[in-house]
């Protein structure tokens, strides 16, 4: 499946790949250590500059201040400060 962005799709593929391959060869076996936070925080890094580029970040966010996160807060919440 490709990403939002052209320039995301290898990242979104490389993450997909290492985080199917930890779930099932680490997670699913009791080692809940992540082991795929860079490429996670690079291909959201991708995400978040392609949304702003579309202009869709101020949309998301409008829509989020009518009850959701920002994407502000979303990415501190999945990225570096107890991420995913």
């Amino acid at each position: 499946m490709e990403s939002i962005g052209k320039d995301c799709t290898e990242l979104k593929q490389a993450y997909d790949t290492c985080f199917n391959r930890w779930y099932a060869e680490s997670f699913l076996k009791g080692n809940t250590t992540p082991e795929c936070d860079e490429l996670f925080e690079k291909y959201r890094s991708c995400v978040h500059k392609t949304l702003k580029e579309r202009q869709l970040d101020k949309m998301l966010d409008e829509a989020r201040s009518q009850g959701g996160p920002s994407l502000d807060e979303e990415g501190k919440k999945k990225g570096g400060e107890g991420g995913k």
